[in-house]
């Protein structure tokens, strides 16, 4: 945590910001340890005392880098299918996938939406839909808006931390990325008990 916000209170001002977010971004559909999440919400905070980077900006580079990981993702998924998903062995990220998978065939466009927001989720998602030829004709829109609504959300909700808390942006920097980390959490939470409900049943 001390990290990213040093990084980011450092980096704020830098040119090199927003493409290093978009990388972060790009990475993060593969690397579900790449904090962009977090980069992304932390730089909205600040951006309210500083100025900078501009907000409508980090929503768009945020929101494109997320569309193009999750592209990459679904290409990857589509080229390397069932032997890449076959090599998965943490239990964890198997009930993932599976959940995908059956989810994909029953709601996709709520899927795609509810997985940008759990790391595992959207990488799962993203691999089983390519790997089980979910057509990218219909994958591609329906990533778009969840990337979108993804990237608003984010810098909303650092935004909203940098009105509140602007005379400590240090301060609004770390509860923003903390809400970010706990809302993230509460949504795969909600998840699981959802589908432990579904297999119950």
């Amino acid at each position: 945590m001390e990290a990213i916000t040093q990084w980011v209170i450092d980096a704020s001002g830098s040119p090199w910001v927003l493409p290093i977010v978009a990388l972060l971004t790009i990475l993060d559909a593969f690397l579900v340890i790449v904090p962009s999440e977090t980069a992304v919400v932390a730089l909205a905070t600040l951006s309210v005392s500083s100025g900078t980077p501009n907000l409508a900006l980090l929503i768009v580079v945020a929101a494109l880098a997320a569309m193009i990981g999750d592209s990459l993702t679904y290409a990857l998924g589509h080229k390397l299918g069932a032997p890449l998903l076959a090599r998965i062995r943490s239990p964890r990220v198997q009930n993932v996938f599976a959940w995908a998978r059956a989810a994909l065939d029953r709601r996709a466009a709520l899927v795609i939406f509810i997985a940008r927001y759990i790391p595992y989720g959207r990488v799962a998602v993203n691999l089983v839909a390519g790997a089980t030829g979910f057509g990218y004709r219909r994958f591609l829109p329906l990533s778009a808006l969840a990337c979108l609504a993804w990237a608003v959300y984010n810098v909303a909700l650092g935004a909203a931390f940098g009105v509140w808390l602007g005379d400590n942006p240090v301060l609004a920097v770390v509860v923003s990325v903390v809400v970010a980390i706990v809302i993230g959490l509460i949504v795969d939470a909600i998840r699981v008990r959802r589908e432990r409900r579904q297999t119950a049943e």
